[in-house]
């Protein structure tokens, strides 16, 4: 079993800055890709952001440029800097992982989601 807890949402003005922490624990082989998705009230759950082991990246166009995603792979931790935060940012993030068991097989696991609230 595979447990990601989220720690750094919270409330926050405009134009502020958040820093989002993830790390996931479990008996995998590997935590693949890493990353953060974000849903809105009465929206659907979209990518954010999302890292490789290797260290590559992609962003959501919407958040390009503000965002940061990075991660420590001694510590199975992502994290997602935020900055120049805007109201329509507002959403309940969620990291979520892809994870490799010791026999290849591939899973993907989900945390309880933290909330972002971003005042005008």
């Amino acid at each position: 079993q595979v447990q990601l807890v989220e720690s750094g949402g919270g409330l926050v003005q405009a134009g502020g800055s958040l820093r989002l922490s993830c790390a996931a624990s479990g008996s995998a082989f590997r935590f693949n890709a890493m990353g953060w998705y974000h849903q809105a009230p009465g929206k659907r759950r979209e990518l954010v952001a999302r890292i490789t082991f290797g260290g590559s990246t992609n962003y959501a166009d919407s958040v390009k440029g503000r965002f940061t995603i990075s991660r420590d792979n001694a510590k199975n931790t992502v994290y997602l800097q935020m900055n120049n935060l805007k109201p329509e940012d507002t959403a309940v993030y969620y990291c979520f992982t892809f994870w490799s068991n010791y026999d290849n097989s591939s899973f993907a696991s989900w945390g309880q989601g933290t909330q972002v609230t971003v005042s005008s």
